[in-house]
């Protein structure tokens, strides 16, 4: 594990074999919001972690996890956690639901890094508005979770139908609160209250980009701020039809450069100095510099 990044070495188990029953049935982890579906958005957030096991039916996904199912499928949440953790090897863990629209790769970062410390907690669980914990929506220590679980085998037999509460009962836990990343989707009315938020103009654009880069699987990271400026001084500076179209040359040149952000951002410091002179020789009039 590097020291400069606590977080590097963790495995994640997502638990997506619910039955969804308050959806009429409908496959969950696969419903769209802001043109991802709910699964794929879950694996964006533990995009860092060194294996991630997905429990449920398998399904299409944005990128290749390992696949497992609960016993008895349909069995509940720790009989799919059990299923999981069979599958991984780190200390260090990230338990999810498959439905957490605004989870992201940050605040999954600030779950697994109080668990560096070697004195640190046994689990960091995230906590809702409310202040409610979020036993699936939390970072462990593998060695634990093992162990709990085994306690529960013994004392009740099954793992089957178990409430998650008994899992953490006994364990030493720190919170982090945060105003949306625990929201999940129960119902229809989840889905509609998930889509409309990701529709308002403070998020929309990078919700848009993210869905984009996912359909054409595009890994890129790139600095949109940059392009934008790029974008906006080619249609102030040239025309505005100049400015979609610029943007455009400048991802083919960075493809034919050889790809990544690098090659982007050379392409777009290319872009941008001649927009600056275009305008420049463009209020002059006169051909002088």
């Amino acid at each position: 594990m590097s020291a400069d990044d606590p977080t590097a070495e963790y495995d994640a188990v997502v638990l997506a074999g619910g039955a969804a029953r308050r959806l009429g049935g409908a496959d969950k982890p696969a419903v769209r919001v802001g043109g991802r579906p709910l699964l794929d958005r879950v694996l964006d957030a533990c995009a860092g972690a060194r294996r991630t096991v997905v429990v449920g039916p398998r399904r299409p996904t944005a990128r290749p996890v390992t696949w497992t199912r609960e016993q008895p499928p349909g069995g509940g949440p720790l009989a799919g956690l059990a299923a999981g953790l069979r599958q991984v090897t780190a200390d260090r863990l990230l338990v999810l639901s498959a439905d957490l629209p605004f989870l992201d790769r940050g605040t999954a970062a600030a779950l697994l890094r109080p668990l560096a410390a070697p004195d640190g907690p046994d689990g960091v669980l995230l906590t809702d508005p409310d202040g409610r914990d979020q036993p699936l929506v939390a970072a462990y220590r593998a060695e634990d979770l093992r162990r709990e679980l085994g306690l529960l085998v013994a004392e009740h037999g099954t793992l089957t139908g178990l409430p998650v509460r008994l899992l953490t009962a006994e364990l030493r836990l720190a919170r982090l609160p945060h105003p949306t990343a625990a929201f999940d989707c129960d119902t229809w009315e989840d889905i509609g209250t998930a889509r409309a938020r990701i529709r308002d103009d403070r998020t929309v654009l990078d919700e848009w980009i993210s869905a984009v880069k996912a359909e054409l699987g595009i890994g890129l990271d790139v600095d949109t701020a940059g392009l934008l400026d790029l974008a906006r001084d080619a249609a102030h500076g040239v025309a505005r039809p100049a400015a979609p179209l610029t943007t455009f040359l400048v991802g083919y040149a960075a493809a034919l450069d050889g790809g990544g952000p690098d090659a982007v951002a050379r392409a777009a410091r290319r872009a941008a100095a001649l927009a600056e002179e275009w305008a420049r020789e463009q209020e002059g009039h006169d051909g002088r510099p």
